[in-house]
């Protein structure tokens, strides 16, 4: 995979992921606007439903309590005729009239100054009838004059009866007038309110908890729950007892402290269900870009570890050849030296081409768990020695030195002595092929509890952060300016990790740049 089609994978996978989020988050947005928005009206419909019957509950307190009173006074009422009209109608060919009149009278009880308490009677309250007459004469009942003569009519048609559509409009207009001059604890009181309240918010699934008070011209009045406070987010307000002119100094507030949890109580779930949704697709991009980012770089390291495998082939393959074609020349096939010497030289290349095939036969069979590892007790130190064994000529045509501080005092372990000693040699193999000067290698062993710790330490060119954290994966070899300045195909301490974790071992390095590695091994003892 080229580098721009991956990196357009990557954009357009990261584009859908933002895209879903940006999604989800506008979502969760419009819908919390619709549930407020629902909210506001269900409130705004519970606070007109308690104004209203607060106007009501009080109108029908004075309509009551009016006429008990009128009730119990006894007298005739003070009559006034309002207003009288009438209808006339002749038809000409029969002479047939018809006369219709109609009076309204007002009736007074004198009740408003006891019920009202006052000392004026500006404000009236009145009961209102009707009376009705329909008179059909069968001759004019009019002389030439135009004078109605003393005439009974042929059939008259008598109605009368009360007026409530009058009667309720000037009581309201009345007990309106008289209403407006009293305090707001005598027109209503908190309990009042609440049951109000309670119920309409109770009919329109408001659950939520809530506080409510009366304000009078912007100032709050003793008509108020405990735990009232003004919040401009969560508070509603509407006008109360309106007065004739819909005025009024009363408001009513009511507020919802726990507005926002209540909110987004009615989407929680749906909410956790994108939520989770969204980290499942997150963790799927997540696990997809880094395998894409794993094969490439598995493929770039595939790429250098044919490069490498092909470098170190072709020299022991070249020297080989020159070997034995310098052994076909007459001039040297009679000189046993030189031909022990170039055979030695074949035996070496081939020994050095059989290891590296080994490495990679190794690290095969530990990825399918087909190498055959038999353990048994040996003492580690003994180990360390034979590995020191294997390198030293390597170490003596450097220049270079090892020395060990064996400072462990319980040292056996139950290992396989083959692979532990690769397992030590590749360790300072490495020491030495990334030592710009000569070799110097220190190691030293010390138990802590039921552990025995190794530490190999060289003072060789060191490595990154970055390099520390991959130098155990499988082909990774840290870039040093020439992919071939040093031989190597990024299989040894790939090897070496196997081996020590399947002996229930850990192994770690602490690098700097310029200044060494240390190998620390950590493996349990056993009695």
């Amino acid at each position: 995979m080229n580098k721009f089609v991956f990196r357009l994978l990557v954009f357009l996978m990261s584009l859908s992921l933002i895209g879903i989020i940006l999604v989800q988050v506008y979502w969760f947005n419009t819908s919390l606007e619709n549930n407020e928005e629902q909210f506001r009206f269900h409130v705004k419909q519970v606070l007109g439903n308690v104004a209203e019957k607060l106007q009501k509950k009080e109108e029908y307190t004075f309509y009551e309590k009016y006429h008990k009173l009128k009730d119990s006074i006894g007298k005739e009422p003070l009559r006034n005729d309002l207003i009288e009209y009438g209808y006339y109608q002749r038809n000409s060919k029969t002479n047939e009239t018809i006369i219709y009149s109609n009076s309204i009278i007002a009736l007074d009880y004198g009740v408003l100054s006891s019920f009202f308490e006052k000392k004026t009677d500006s404000s009236t309250v009145k009961s209102f009838s009707a009376n009705r007459k329909t008179q059909v004469y069968n001759t004019s009942p009019f002389d030439n004059m135009g004078m109605q003569k003393d005439e009974k009519p042929n059939l008259t048609i008598e109605k009368s009866g009360s007026l409530p559509i009058l009667n309720d409009v000037q009581f309201e207009i009345a007990y309106k007038d008289i209403a407006a001059v009293m305090p707001i604890n005598s027109r209503v009181t908190k309990e009042n309110i609440n049951d109000l309240l309670l119920n309409e918010l109770k009919e329109y699934g408001v659950t939520t908890p809530y506080e409510f008070s009366v304000y009078s011209n912007g100032l709050a009045t003793k008509i108020r729950s405990e735990n009232f406070k003004f919040d401009k987010y969560a508070t509603y307000t509407i006008p109360i007892f309106l007065d004739n002119e819909n005025n009024t100094k009363y408001q009513l507030l009511l507020t919802f402290p726990q507005k926002k949890k209540f909110l987004f109580k009615e989407i929680v779930g749906i909410t956790l269900l994108s939520i989770i949704f969204t980290l499942i697709i997150i963790i799927a991009y997540t696990s997809a870009l880094n395998q894409l980012i794993k094969q490439r770089q598995i493929s770039e390291i595939k790429t250098d570890f044919i490069n490498n495998m092909t470098h170190e082939f072709k020299t022991p393959i070249a020297t080989i050849n020159l070997a034995l074609d310098a052994i076909k020349n007459p001039k040297v096939i009679d000189d046993k030296e030189k031909i022990h010497r170039y055979l030695q030289m074949i035996r070496d290349e081939n020994k050095r081409m059989h290891a590296q095939v080994e490495n990679v036969l190794r690290i095969s069979k530990l990825e399918k768990k087909e190498l055959d590892i038999s353990k048994e007790s040996q003492n580690i130190e003994n180990i360390i020695l034979d590995a020191v064994d294997h390198v030293n000529l390597i170490i003596e045509d450097k220049n270079g030195s090892i020395d060990t501080n064996f400072q462990a005092t319980r040292t056996t372990v139950l290992l396989n002595d083959v692979h532990f000693t690769n397992v030590f040699v590749n360790i300072l193999d490495n020491a030495i092929k990334y030592s710009v000067n000569s070799p110097v290698i220190h190691i030293t062993t010390e138990n802590i509890k039921d552990f025995i710790i190794i530490k190999i330490t060289d003072q060789g060119i060191g490595m990154s952060k970055a390099a520390q954290k991959r130098i155990f994966e499988k082909f990774y070899r840290e870039h040093t300016g020439d992919i071939h300045n040093v031989k190597g195909h990024g299989l040894g301490l790939a090897y070496v990790k196997r081996i020590i974790e399947d002996h229930n071992g850990q192994v770690f390095v602490e690098s700097e740049k310029g200044k060494g590695s240390t190998f620390t091994i950590k493996l349990p003892l056993i009695n």
